[in-house]
């Protein structure tokens, strides 16, 4: 029996690509040095997609693979996806939520505890001997008893609040309605009034056409020059060029980004601010997390494939 093709939009952990190949005739899209070509030999024959949750598919990418059937997502975010397209086409989607939420969550954390106590700084005193010739490391904020906000409070904002409370922190959040989980946190459905509010704002809600640049540049004013603002959802929630100015001239404190416009290829501005913690879109980066990532993208298509319901379907 002829394996079923699937394109792979981007690659995926060398664990994936072994057990994908057993299964699948696997078409690497990111291998082809002319990938208009490479499409015209190859696409009448594509019906899945395998793709990361910044990569997506395109109306274009989609519109050259006629026989396509399901696109799944290594990842919770599938904004790069063109849903009406798609939805057009008859063409399923899943990504992968849950198996990564605590991940996220828990980097959400380590970020906002490391630029707080300016840990990276920290150690950097230490080891350029500046600890021995100039004494002590500058005074950093606390991060305890103060107020946080959560803008999103989905699978992830939820983990997010749940260890804020660890630190005996105010929680407020703004989300479309209240939530009947939210026990002991304040619902603030305006953004420029949670981000008031807050001390530290996460964002961790759904990227969208509707949340984009949610986080405005009347948002971050409102976080204030010893506000923090932390990312760890999708960079199109962030008005960047309003960020960027504001972490410029002192107008916020302080941010810690995960996610970025045009990434890995950053905007230069953010490599020469010294309040500003950058990460390379890791926060669901362990090996037990792309495991689980993994399989579920595998165990989507295994259903597709034999006409089983989808475990994860978005479209």
């Amino acid at each position: 029996m002829l394996k079923p093709e699937i394109l792979l939009v981007g690659p995926y952990p060398e664990w994936d690509m072994v057990e994908l190949e057993k299964t699948y005739q696997v078409h690497k899209l990111y291998e082809a040095s002319d990938t208009e070509a490479f499409l015209r030999e190859q696409g009448g024959n594509i019906r899945a997609v395998a793709t990361r949750g910044e990569l997506g598919a395109s109306a274009a990418l989609i519109g050259k693979l006629p026989k396509l059937e399901v696109v799944s997502v290594y990842g919770v975010g599938y904004d790069a996806v063109d849903l009406a397209a798609c939805r057009e086409k008859g063409i399923t989607v899943t990504n992968t939520p849950d198996v990564l939420t605590n991940d996220v969550a828990d980097l959400g954390i380590a970020m906002m505890l490391t630029q707080s106590r300016g840990m990276i700084g920290a150690e950097r005193w230490v080891k350029d001997g500046s600890w021995a010739a100039k004494g002590l490391y500058p005074l950093r904020r606390r991060v305890w008893g103060r107020k946080a906000g959560v803008l999103g409070l989905g699978r992830i904002g939820f983990e997010v609040a749940k260890r804020l409370r660890g630190f005996d922190m105010d929680i407020a959040y703004s989300d479309v309605t209240k939530t009947p989980y939210a026990d002991g946190m304040t619902y603030i459905a305006d953004p420029v009034a949670l981000a008031e509010r807050s001390d530290f704002l996460f964002v961790t809600l759904s990227a969208s056409a509707a949340t984009r640049h949610i986080v405005s540049r009347d948002v971050i004013k409102a976080l204030g020059g010893e506000g923090m603002l932390i990312n760890i959802s999708r960079a199109s929630n962030i008005d960047e060029d309003a960020l960027l100015d504001a972490l410029e001239t002192g107008v916020l404190g302080s941010a810690a980004l995960d996610v970025f416009e045009g990434e890995p290829k950053l905007n230069p501005r953010f490599l020469a601010l010294d309040n500003v913690l950058l990460q390379p879109h890791h926060a669901s980066g362990t090996v037990e997390t792309r495991k689980a990532m993994g399989q579920l993208v595998r165990d989507n298509l295994a259903a597709h494939f034999s006409n089983a319901p989808l475990l994860t379907p978005v479209v």
